[in-house]
């Protein structure tokens, strides 16, 4: 049985998801935020979607969103929130974006809801309860080579930027196969098996809680580039099978 928190974060997510699919148009309206960043009126108001349907719930939780920042609870218990991973996709009519909520107790997060609405895919876990996608449960590969394995990463610049470019380059190089999907996309396929390790340069937290919870529950693993846990100041990230990540942190190491 889902707890009470899952049930409302699904329910937050497939209220969003009404937003973002009554915006997907050919006239979307966009505007930059401070940081040069896109941002369109279906970002504003999925996220308030998802805090409103939340906050009738559990009125003294607090949250952390991409669009509209930090608002302080009184409970231990924080939702982390991007209302659409790859708005520059959305934007194009690119149908790879997605909804991300994630729920953090303390340190520890304990849930993430990850909905790809025009591909059909939602992700969601909770601590020690498994992994699913449309309800099925998944796992990761068992992959244990690079030569046989597939990864996925992020921007190329951003590692140049971040002086890991070498890293990556030696990765490609040595595995069956890379692939740029970008944003949440990659990390459901490797949870679900059908990629076996991402790498991201730059990140912020909201890119990546809720499938930091979802990989881990499909049997994966996921650290930064340098091998440490995720916390809410996490700036790169590498998520695997689990097989690997020894192996692919290893190409980061200096």
């Amino acid at each position: 049985m889902p707890s009470q928190f899952l049930t409302v974060a699904l329910e937050a997510a497939k209220n969003a998801e009404e937003v973002i699919t009554a915006y997907y148009s050919d006239d979307i309206k966009v505007e930059l935020k401070d940081d040069e960043t896109p941002v369109t009126l279906a970002d504003r108001g999925a996220e308030k979607v998802i805090r409103d349907t939340i906050s009738r719930a559990f009125p003294d939780h607090g949250f952390l969103g991409e669009e509209f920042g930090t608002q302080e609870g009184t409970s231990p218990y924080m939702w982390i929130i991007d209302p659409i991973d790859a708005t520059k996709n959305y934007i194009r009519k690119i149908p790879i974006f997605g909804t991300q909520i994630a729920l953090i107790k303390g340190d520890e997060l304990i849930l993430g809801v990850s909905n790809a609405p025009l591909l059909n895919e939602l992700l969601y876990a909770e601590a020690g309860g498994g992994a699913f996608l449309n309800g099925e449960p998944i796992q990761v590969s068992d992959v244990s080579q690079p030569k046989d394995a597939m990864i996925c990463h992020g921007g190329l610049n951003w590692f140049t930027e971040k002086g890991t470019f070498p890293g990556i380059y030696n990765l490609i190089n040595n595995t069956a196969r890379s692939r740029g999907f970008g944003d949440f996309y990659m990390y459901h396929l490797v949870a679900s098996a059908r990629a076996d390790a991402v790498i991201e340069a730059a990140i912020s937290i909201w890119d990546i809680a809720a499938i930091t919870v979802i990989v881990r529950e499909a049997g994966g693993k996921v650290t930064d580039i340098q091998g440490q846990p995720v916390t809410k100041e996490t700036a790169s990230l590498v998520a695997t099978n689990g097989v690997l990540h020894s192996t692919v942190l290893n190409y980061f190491s200096v």
